[in-house]
């Protein structure tokens, strides 16, 4: 089984406008041996950015969640300590405390990372699909 964390703005596309996703985005979707999982980070990200009015048009998205979350066949990855003692250390010029739990997760759990941000490429031992 393949396991795939989504990045959070793959996350939103996946549930509102799948056609946004890249090329590899659409087989792991419609493949339910995909294992999709979206991280606590993802749901704290846009909590943070919706309460902050910087993204309004996930309130509908973080009021059903979870039916949404299994309407995708995705299940949540909580935030270990060890993810954060990863994230914290990672030798990358790269700030975003939520990229940066994304990238730990994903190397400790050896899953691909579905995102089109250029940034995580600069992470070495991350496989990153779009």
């Amino acid at each position: 089984m393949t396991g795939v964390l989504l990045d959070t703005h793959a996350y939103v596309w996946a549930l509102t406008d799948a056609s946004r996703l890249g090329p590899a985005a659409a087989p792991l979707l419609r493949d339910r041996s995909t294992r999709l999982l979206v991280s606590a980070a993802t749901t704290w990200e846009m909590a943070i950015k919706h309460r902050a009015g910087r993204w309004p048009e996930v309130e509908p998205l973080l009021a059903q969640h979870a039916s949404l979350l299994s309407r995708l066949g995705a299940e949540t990855l909580p935030i270990q300590s060890e993810d954060a003692l990863v994230a914290g250390g990672m030798s990358w010029e790269h700030r975003d405390p939520f990229d940066r739990v994304l990238a730990a997760q994903a190397i400790r759990r050896d899953l691909r990372l579905l995102s089109r941000d250029a940034a995580f490429a600069a992470v070495h031992g991350l496989r990153v699909l779009w």
